[in-house]
This record gives structure tokens, C-alpha cells and sequence, in this order.
């Protein structure tokens, strides 16, 4: 068997593009070429990869079982590529919205000071956007806020955050002792749904109240506090994100009759990933950097 590098590529980029037309324009190829290498490879392995519908290529069972080893080997062949170039080992990060604002910032800022010259990107989404982009090999690291139950995905804890309830200083709750039902009673804004932040209010929070009001649903952190603020309800989110505006006093906690709310931030990473020398130094400088934040 003489399986090529140039197979693997042509074949994942016609499962990326959807078909050899769009995949021959991006390896500035023929048509012909391309159809002939995946052609190649489907006889050499003695499996269809792609099952035909019209002039549709659709990924099949056995696509689906090459796919992340063809990732994984062509991207060790592109490290093998960059291994003596001033850019080795770029670096793709997905993290959810309390982590990608307000955490990640400080550590890569210290990052960056100790390895300046490796080259890193960063995306902001929520929890399941993150989850769904490192399964799909589209980054090399993802940053969440609750754990992954997907089985590609391979999950670290992280760090330990604090969620806090709040409100505006001048809300009829603020400053008095709250009992659940006035909790309940009280406007809430959250996070929307695939959010980890509301996953686990949900789970640690709401869960424990007979009823809530949810007054409206926001895909923003920043959104949520302006709201807040603005005395339109009340939220529960990280105290990270809420920090400035309590020392402020722009924002106040509240505190019912539950005990502290903690969850735990996690890594997590295709099972299938090849972790590079880059991604392994970043992991174990983000594993580094949450052991001096609990300490």
C-alpha cells in the first residue's frame, strides 16, 4: 500500500469543500486530478469513501473512520514542514465568551511574553459553538465552561470559577436577607441556551427554585450586566466578568440562603488531535497558570 500525502489532502479537502470541482480550486489542481487521487485511495484501502448522490459527494462510514487520522497526519507532516521556519507551531484557539474576554486575555498577554514568536488566533463563541469546532478538527483547542460529554472530545478540568447572583444597587433585593421565593418571583436575565455559563445556572442555580421569571435571554455577557444595571432584572455570572462593576459599585451581589456556586473550566481537544510540541507547551501553560490563580 502506497498511500500518499497528496491523497489524504485531496480527500479531505473534497469532504471540507463538498465536492472535486470546489477542491481541485483549492489545491490548484484538475478536476481530473483530483478524482483520480481519491479514485487512488479508495482502491488502495478496498472502501468507498464517499457515497454518490447525483453529483453530490456524500461522507460515508468509512470517510468518516479515515478522517480525523488523515487530519492527523497531514498536520505532522505540516509541522514536520514548519519544524526549522520562525513560524513554527501556530496555534488555533475556540474559547466560550467568559473565558475568551475575560480570562484569556491576561494569560496570553503572559504567553506571549514567554514564547513571542509563536503565531496564535483566537475565537469567541459559546460552549457548544466551541465543542462542535474542535470536533470538526476546525481548531486545535477549545476553552469551556462546562464539561463535554461529546466522545471525540477529550476533556481536562482547568480552573475553578465563582458565579455570583447580582443586581443593581438600587433593586428592591439588593441588601436585604432573600429567601428562595423572592428569587423565584424576581426577573431574570441569562445567557442564552448552549451557553455553559447557562447550563450551569441552570443546573446549580434554577434547578433549586420552584419557579423563576425569565424577563429575557441574551448571547452576551457585557449585554447582561448593562441590563442589569439598567434595573431590568437580576443575573447570575462568573464574578470575573462582574469584578470591575461591583469595586464600582455599579453592581451589587446578592445572597440567598444557597451555598457558594462553583463550577469548573475545562480544555478540551479531539481525541485524535495531534498535539504538537506548540499545543502542548500552551496546554501546560494554561495548566501552570490556573495552579498560580488557586494559589
Amino acid at each position: 500500500m502506497a498511500i500518499t500525502l497528496r491523497q489524504l489532502e485531496v480527500f479531505a479537502k473534497v469532504l471540507k469543500s463538498g465536492s472535486t470541482t470546489q477542491a481541485s480550486q483549492i489545491l490548484s489542481l484538475s478536476q481530473s486530478a483530483v478524482s483520480a487521487a481519491l479514485t487512488d485511495l479508495e482502491q488502495q484501502l478496498k472502501v468507498k469513501l464517499f457515497d454518490r448522490v447525483g453529483k453530490r459527494l456524500v461522507l460515508n462510514e468509512h470517510g468518516r473512520l479515515l478522517y480525523p487520522r488523515a487530519v492527523a497526519l497531514l498536520e505532522q507532516a505540516g509541522e514536520i514542514g514548519t519544524l526549522f521556519s520562525q513560524g513554527n507551531g501556530a496555534l488555533r484557539l475556540f474559547a466560550s465568551s467568559t473565558i475568551g474576554n475575560y480570562i484569556l486575555p491576561e494569560l496570553i498577554a503572559g504567553y506571549r511574553r514567554a514564547v513571542p514568536d509563536t503565531p496564535l488566533s483566537l475565537q469567541v463563541g459559546n460552549s457548544q459553538e466551541v465543542i462542535n469546532a474542535v470536533a470538526d478538527f476546525r481548531v486545535d483547542l477549545g476553552l469551556i465552561e462546562g464539561p463535554s460529554h461529546h466522545p471525540d472530545l477529550v476533556t481536562r478540568p482547568w480552573l475553578n470559577d465563582e458565579l455570583v447572583i447580582f443586581a443593581a444597587p438600587d433593586n428592591p433585593l439588593a441588601g436585604r436577607r432573600l429567601e428562595l421565593p423572592a428569587l423565584a418571583d424576581a426577573p431574570w436575565i441569562l445567557r442564552e441556551r448552549g451557553s455553559g455559563t447557562r447550563d450551569i445556572v441552570d443546573h446549580l442555580l434554577l434547578s433549586r427554585l420552584s419557579h423563576f421569571h425569565l424577563e429575557m435571554e441574551l448571547g452576551n455577557s457585557e449585554a447582561i450586566k448593562h441590563a442589569v444595571r439598567h434595573g431590568l432584572g437580576i443575573s447570575c455570572l462568573s464574578r470575573r466578568v462582574v469584578a470591575e462593576a461591583l469595586a464600582l459599585g455599579t453592581l451589587v451581589t446578592l445572597a440567598p440562603p444557597l451555598p457558594p456556586l462553583y463550577r469548573t473550566l475545562y480544555v478540551v481537544h479531539h481525541r485524535q488531535k495531534h498535539l504538537s510540541h506548540a499545543l502542548q507547551r500552551f496546554i501546560d501553560y494554561c495548566q501552570h497558570a490556573a495552579g498560580a490563580d488557586a494559589r
